[in-house]
């Protein structure tokens, strides 16, 4: 019987601590359609505890991700997730008035969570006095690949004389999911016409950053093909290394949860590369002295797997 990914490389991912959560905590949002709602994850155990900030995909809610997200707090990490107002829970997207600027509205929730670490630690109590809240990580899938990029420093090259300079210095770090690649020829007709704000521009994200993709994930946004998604990392200043997923398409295996119907290309062994890939960054990052990342570069070298590959600048 072939091994998993993960008993053939244990060592890197560390004691793992059983996970509590809650759900939902409301955060003021002055002038929000709706209340702005989170989920907090954490370990039962530890102090110091790094905070992801979780975009979902588009759709999506805070109760998504559950393959991700319960792995990342398990070890040693907070992660917070939003339900934002594109998510289906709330209704029709497409009957709502705020459609068009549900992408600002997105970066302006998780600007709030931003605002509000220090209130979220005090509701949870079972958190207070060990959330690390100078050392935030974003992450976000898809759509909220395209969130999460602007809070690192990418641009939206749009005319509608709104802001589209969203950078944010208290996110120290970013992994980017299936993001959307750069605009302009790249993308698509129906994408130039209902979904304007994709014609983004990389070269302002100077975060440092991960990207992952599928090399099989085809998007109706793009006139490219599954490079397209890789563009945030040979665009970028900020990003530094590329896990590209063998096979995978946009969910890369099912990081979205498990038997989910959108979900094309199920397969645990790809959801558990994702893990691996996103937690050695995430540990070699806030820890430094932490091998992690290494291993897994190496464990994951051109020729050396079968499920990606990693590439390093």
């Amino acid at each position: 019987m072939q091994q998993s990914i993960h008993s053939t490389y244990e060592p890197i991912t560390g004691k793992t601590s059983p996970v509590i959560t809650l759900s939902p905590i409301t955060l003021s949002s002055v002038g929000r359609p709706l209340p702005l709602q989170v989920k907090i994850s954490a370990p039962v155990m530890g102090n110091d505890l790094p905070v992801i900030i979780f975009s979902h995909g588009f759709g999506n809610s805070m109760d998504g991700y559950a393959p991700l997200v319960h792995y990342w707090a398990s070890h040693g990490f907070v992660i917070i997730q939003a339900t934002y107002l594109d998510s289906k829970r709330l209704g029709n997207f497409d009957e709502l008035p705020y459609k068009d600027e549900i992408w600002r509205l997105r970066i302006h929730d998780v600007k709030e969570i931003l605002d509000q670490l220090q209130y979220i630690e005090n509701t949870f109590e079972s958190l207070k006095g060990r959330m690390a809240k100078d050392r935030i990580a974003a992450v976000g899938h898809s759509f909220g690949g395209h969130t999460t990029s602007m809070l690192l420093g990418a641009r939206t090259l749009i005319t509608d004389g709104f802001e589209t300079d969203f950078y944010d210095a208290r996110i120290k770090v970013g992994i980017l999911l299936s993001a959307g690649g750069r605009g302009g020829d790249a993308l698509s007709a129906f994408a130039k016409e209902h979904l304007p704000y994709l014609n983004q521009d990389y070269s302002s994200m100077r975060t440092p950053a991960l990207v992952v993709a599928g090399d099989k994930d085809y998007s109706p946004l793009t006139t490219m093909g599954p490079e397209w998604f890789t563009d945030a990392y040979f665009l970028s200043p900020g990003a530094q290394a590329l896990a590209t997923i063998y096979n995978g398409e946009h969910t890369l295996g099912g990081i979205s949860g498990d038997f989910v119907t959108e979900t094309t290309d199920e397969d645990p062994e790809k959801v558990e590369a994702v893990q691996l890939v996103t937690l050695a960054y995430l540990k070699s990052f806030f820890y430094p002295d932490d091998p992690a990342w290494d291993s897994v570069s190496a464990l994951f070298s051109r020729g050396s797997s079968g499920v990606a590959v990693v590439e390093n600048k």
